[in-house]
């Protein structure tokens, strides 16, 4: 079996990347699987360059192919923001997903709706040698003031999507793998990875 290592220690995001996954025939592992302790500094300038340096760190590090996977919410109002600093915009230490929805809804308020938006996703795939390939997801939407919806995780509550009418939390497991900017990116990867095995295992 082939086995592909997930570079994350993001549990929802860990979670999502296996469900997107799983229709592969191999073994998907997790950095705590490997009893890896990596923690990497996304010292990148746009979701590509963070991609590509987690996907390659984890993959020297565990010798395994590696696919990582960085995103963000950016949002037209605050001219992109928080973009690259998702994970990190509210302003306090160990600020949890709700606290960040707050803080970005406060800051949204002297702005009149809708309050445009997008997610973006750059997916990475990296061996232990060899240049990365990547590909890339957007979903577009808008903010909403009320989170709606108990599905997904960081901004999902409070991303409404531009056709549905639904956050991305009330979207149901199968329609935020076939909506999602990382079910995008990572739909445009996937044959990329069956091609590149096959070939190993012919070649093999």
């Amino acid at each position: 079996m082939i086995k592909l290592l997930l570079a994350t220690n993001n549990q929802g995001k860990l979670a999502e990347l296996r469900s997107l996954l799983d229709r592969l025939d191999f073994i998907l592992l997790s950095p705590a699987d490997l009893g890896l302790n990596v923690q990497v500094q996304e010292r990148g300038t746009n979701y590509l360059e963070n991609a590509v340096l987690k996907a390659a760190i984890f993959a020297q590090a565990s010798k395994t192919w590696t696919l990582a996977d960085d995103s963000g919410l950016e949002v037209e109002a605050l001219d992109g923001a928080p973009g690259l600093f998702s994970a990190r915009y509210a302003p306090q230490q160990g600020a949890t997903d709700k606290d960040r929805r707050r803080f970005l809804v406060q800051n949204l308020e002297k702005y009149p709706r809708p309050w445009k938006a997008s997610f973006q996703s750059v997916v990475a795939l990296v061996g232990p040698e060899g240049s990365p390939i990547v590909t890339r997801g957007i979903c577009q939407g808008e903010i909403i003031p009320e989170g709606r919806g108990v599905g997904g995780f960081g901004y999902d509550r409070i991303f409404q999507l531009e056709d549905s009418g639904l956050t991305m939390a009330e979207l149901t497991a199968e329609q935020k793998n076939s909506l999602s900017h990382r079910a995008l990116a990572i739909g445009k990867i996937i044959p990329v990875l069956q091609g590149l095995f096959a070939e190993e295992i012919i070649s093999g």
